[in-house]
């Protein structure tokens, strides 16, 4: 292995390099192909926000727009058929990656409309739809792990559908989100249905834990609260890690594995720092454990390639140390039960506003070309 390569370093550990954006742009110029090539980069992420900073920022739709507005389609209709485009030329460009994995490497995630985070059938419906129109085996459907979400991932699952559950910020909240695969799989083996092809992963969030807990340390102020800034999110996440080890462990998982399934691996989401004084390698150097995923803006996946430090499993020998953190932050007056359901909150929050401006620009380019 080259020494010089920290990003090969890293997937040699297991974790699984995936780029958390997507565009016409970076499909056209080769960008996305040269970091398969170069950058190790075996998966694609994508979130309201980033078709939204996509297709509105370049000229590449504009074809397709006025293609649009010439068939009389509504701002729904148009993004639905540009994002699912998008994602369909990624599928098939991940094809080979996706054709020697064993573990659901070389797949594309779309996500399922933010405005119906807390609807369970209008998610069912959507990600069925979705999977139907990009048609693709290696794509996954984002459906985040609300408590309306859950069912949805169970039926998904069921319905032979590989599915990315986002959003996740508790340990508690990825225990039931693991329950949920597995209750979509056993429903399927029920129905005797195969499990071939099916694969999801988890995608736990972590800088948004420490911008929402260093906030309120901050607040608190005491010399121990302070000193607890930038820590939460890394031992958050190891915990979690914990957590997914235990249910591969269990019997109700080893028979489903038997039974051919795949594994729902833990993938580390938000993972640029927020805190410019926070070392912008932080939440990939320190959350390196097998069977895991990181997805990152392509700025930390060239950060890491210049300058992180792969210093082998970074995870599993901290639990304790995890624990005692996030007991210490307990301790100084932290509320971690608020925190996610805080973090839950604006996380959809967020992507519906990016998805609602999505729509208003593209529904103002439509008129203009009629």
């Amino acid at each position: 292995m080259n020494t010089n390569d920290p990003l090969g370093r890293l997937s040699a550990e297991g974790v699984a390099i995936w780029l958390d954006d997507l565009s016409r742009d970076r499909l056209t110029t080769g960008n996305l192909q040269s970091l398969i090539d170069e950058k190790h980069v075996v998966g694609v992420t994508t979130n309201p926000s980033i078709f939204q900073a996509a297709i509105t920022k370049s000229s590449l739709y504009d074809d397709d727009l006025r293609r649009h507005a010439g068939l009389g389609s509504d701002a729904d209709a148009a993004v639905r058929d540009l994002t699912t485009d998008d994602v369909r030329a990624a599928a098939d460009l991940f094809a080979p990656v996706a054709q020697r994995s064993t573990n659901g490497d070389g797949r594309v995630s779309i996500e399922v409309d933010p405005r119906l985070a807390h609807d369970t059938d209008g998610t069912i419906a959507q990600a069925n739809e979705l999977w139907a129109e990009v048609d693709r085996p290696n794509v996954f459907v984002k459906i985040p792990a609300t408590k309306a979400g859950l069912p949805a991932i169970t039926a998904g699952i069921a319905a032979g559908i590989s599915v990315n559950v986002t959003l996740i910020f508790s340990i508690d909240r990825y225990r039931e989100v693991m329950d949920a695969y597995q209750a979509g799989l056993e429903q399927r083996l029920a129905a005797g249905e195969s499990l071939d092809g099916i694969a999801s992963v988890a995608s736990f969030f972590v800088s948004r834990v420490d911008s929402e807990i260093d906030k309120r340390l901050e607040a608190i102020g005491s010399d121990e609260a302070l000193a607890l800034r930038g820590k939460s999110a890394i031992a958050n996440a190891r915990l979690a890690y914990a957590a997914y080890e235990d249910v591969i462990a269990a019997d109700r998982w080893q028979r489903l594995e038997a039974a051919g399934a795949q594994r729902q691996r833990p993938l580390w989401a938000s993972t640029s720092t927020k805190n410019p004084d926070y070392d912008d390698t932080m939440y990939v150097t320190q959350l390196v454990a097998p069977d895991t995923v990181n997805t990152m803006p392509e700025a930390t996946i060239e950060a890491v390639a210049d300058h992180g430090e792969i210093t082998g499993d970074t995870i599993r020998p901290h639990r304790e140390n995890a624990w005692n953190t996030l007991a210490a932050v307990r301790a100084a007056g932290v509320d971690l039960d608020d925190v996610s359901e805080v973090l839950e909150r604006e996380g959809v929050e967020k992507f519906e506003t990016s998805w609602n401006d999505l729509l208003e620009s593209v529904d103002a380019k439509l008129e203009a070309a009629k």
